[in-house]
C-alpha cells in the first residue's frame, strides 16, 4: 500500500443556573468570568499551556481522543452546554411560572445580538430557528423562482444546502443550473460563468464540505446582483472558523446551522436577511410566531413583522437557541480571525505531513480559498479503513466521496494532528 462591527454590541452569556432564572433572564444577561468558573467553565483564552489555544476542559471531549471532524460535527462548548440544559431543568421543574408569555417572546434576543456581532450585522437582520434547512426551505419557498428562470448550484454542495431549491424548482418549473465537473473543483470563476440574465438565485455553500474550498462571496454577490440575482448562502461550514462581514459582502441571506463551526448543541441555526428583503419576502413556513404580536391569537391573519424574524414560526427547544448563543459569544470572546490563524496552522502541518506520506492533498493549500479542512486520497487504500484504524487509535476523522477528511478546530493541538499522522504511518507499515 502506499500511503499516497460597525456598531460595538455589549458583551452577553446566557449562562444561568437552574435557580438563577427568571423570565427576564430569557433575553440574556452578562455573566462575569468568575460566574462561568463557578460552573466548572472557564473563560476563553486560557494559555496555561503553550500549545493549545483554549482551555481543554472548555471541551472535555477533547481530552478523550484527537476530533478532527468539526466539519462533521463540533465538540460542544461546555458552556454551551450548561447554558442549554439550564433551560430545559427549569422548564421542567417550574413550567410557565418563569418561562412565561414575556420570556417566549424574548428568548431568542441573546442569539439576534450574537449572531449580529458575528456577521456584523443588526439584531433585527437575525432570524432564528431550529436548523439550517428549515430557514434555507422557508427562503426558498419565499423567493420562488418562477418558470423560464434559473437557480445556480454546485454539483459537489452538501444535499441540505440545495434540495430546498430542487422542491421549489419542481413547482414553479424553475431550471436547476448545476456547475461542476463530475464532482471536482469548482471555483470562483465556474460559478460566476453559469450566471445570466435568467438567473433568479445563487444557492451555494460559502465552504464546500468535500474539500474545504472556500467561495469569495464578494465576488459572486457582485456577479448575482449584476443580473438581479440573489445569493444565498449556506454558511454552516465557515461561520466561527472564518471572519464573514455580510455588510460589506452585500450577501442577501446567509443561513448557518450550530452543531459544527460554532460550536453549539443540535437543534439551533440562524439566517442574516438583508434589510432590502426583510418587508418584502413573505416566509415559506409559518406558525403562531409569525404574527408580529405572537400573542395576538386571531387566526384569521398574518400580520408579519418588518425584519428579518418574519422567519421565526413556531415553537422549539429553546433552550439550544440559548445554547447557540452561549457559544457564539464564546468564539467571539477568543477572536473569530485568531481562530482562523490557529486551525490553518495545525491544516498546514498536517498537509506537510500528508506530504510526506505521499498523499494527494486536494484541498487548497493557501490563499484565500483555503480553510481548516484538510481532504486527501490514498492510492490503492480504502480510506473507510483508515478511518477505522483512526478511531481504534482515538483519532477521530470522516471519509468523504473517496477522500479521508479532517477538520481541526480551536480544541485542537499540535498533539492531535501528531497522533493522526503517526497512526497513518504505522497503518502504511503494517500494510506494506
Amino acid at each position: 500500500m502506499m500511503l499516497c462591527g460597525r456598531r460595538p454590541l455589549p458583551d452577553r452569556c446566557v449562562m444561568w443556573s437552574r435557580h438563577e432564572l427568571s423570565a427576564s433572564h430569557y433575553a440574556a444577561v452578562p455573566v462575569a468570568n468568575e460566574s462561568m468558573s463557578a460552573l466548572g467553565v472557564s473563560s476563553p483564552m486560557n494559555t496555561a499551556n503553550s500549545k493549545a489555544l483554549v482551555a481543554s476542559d472548555d471541551f472535555p471531549a477533547s481530552h478523550r481522543s484527537a476530533y478532527l471532524n468539526t466539519a462533521s460535527v463540533c465538540l460542544v462548548y461546555a458552556g454551551a452546554e450548561h447554558a442549554t440544559t439550564a433551560w430545559f431543568a427549569d422548564l421542567a421543574e417550574h413550567g410557565t411560572s418563569q418561562f412565561d408569555e414575556k420570556a417566549e417572546t424574548a428568548v431568542f434576543a441573546g442569539l439576534h445580538a450574537a449572531a449580529a456581532k458575528l456577521l456584523n450585522s443588526r439584531p433585527t437582520d437575525i432570524a432564528a430557528g431550529s436548523s439550517a434547512t428549515e430557514l434555507i426551505a422557508s427562503i426558498a419557498w419565499a423567493v420562488a423562482p418562477p418558470q423560464g428562470s434559473n437557480i445556480v448550484a454546485v454539483e459537489a454542495v452538501f444535499p441540505s444546502t440545495v434540495y430546498p431549491w430542487m422542491r421549489v424548482a419542481t413547482h414553479t418549473g424553475a431550471e436547476m443550473r448545476w456547475v461542476g465537473k463530475g464532482g471536482g473543483l469548482v471555483t470562483d470563476d465556474d460559478v460566476i460563468a453559469a450566471i445570466d440574465e435568467r438567473t433568479s438565485v445563487v444557492a451555494l455553500s460559502h465552504v464546500e464540505y468535500r474539500t474545504g474550498y472556500r467561495y469569495d462571496l464578494g465576488r459572486l454577490a457582485d456577479a448575482a446582483h449584476e443580473n438581479g440575482a440573489l445569493l444565498v448562502v449556506d454558511a454552516s461550514q465557515s461561520a466561527g472558523a472564518i471572519t464573514i462581514d455580510v455588510s460589506s459582502n452585500e450577501v442577501d441571506a446567509l443561513i448557518v446551522g450550530s452543531y459544527k463551526w460554532l460550536c453549539g448543541p443540535f437543534g439551533a441555526a440562524f439566517m442574516y436577511l438583508d434589510p432590502a428583503l426583510q418587508a418584502t419576502l413573505e416566509p415559506g413556513l409559518v406558525g403562531f410566531r409569525s404574527h408580529r404580536n405572537m400573542w395576538d391569537l386571531e387566526a384569521q391573519r398574518i400580520e408579519f413583522a418588518q425584519d428579518a424574524t418574519r422567519f421565526e414560526f413556531s415553537t422549539m427547544a429553546y433552550g439550544c437557541a440559548i445554547g447557540l448563543a452561549t457559544a457564539i459569544d464564546y468564539l467571539l470572546g477568543v477572536g473569530v480571525e485568531t481562530i482562523f490563524e490557529w486551525n490553518t496552522s495545525l491544516a498546514d502541518l498536517l498537509i506537510d505531513g500528508l506530504d510526506q506520506l505521499g498523499a494527494d492533498v486536494i484541498s487548497p493549500r493557501s490563499g484565500s480559498e483555503r480553510t481548516s479542512i484538510v481532504a486527501a486520497r490514498f492510492i490503492g487504500t480504502d480510506v473507510d479503513g483508515l478511518v477505522h484504524a483512526l478511531d481504534e487509535a482515538g483519532v477521530v476523522a470522516s471519509a468523504r466521496i473517496g477522500a479521508l477528511r479532517f477538520s481541526p478546530h480551536l480544541y485542537n493541538t499540535t498533539d492531535d494532528i501528531d497522533r493522526a499522522l503517526e497512526v497513518l504511518r504505522r497503518t502504511d507499515k503494517a500494510s506494506g
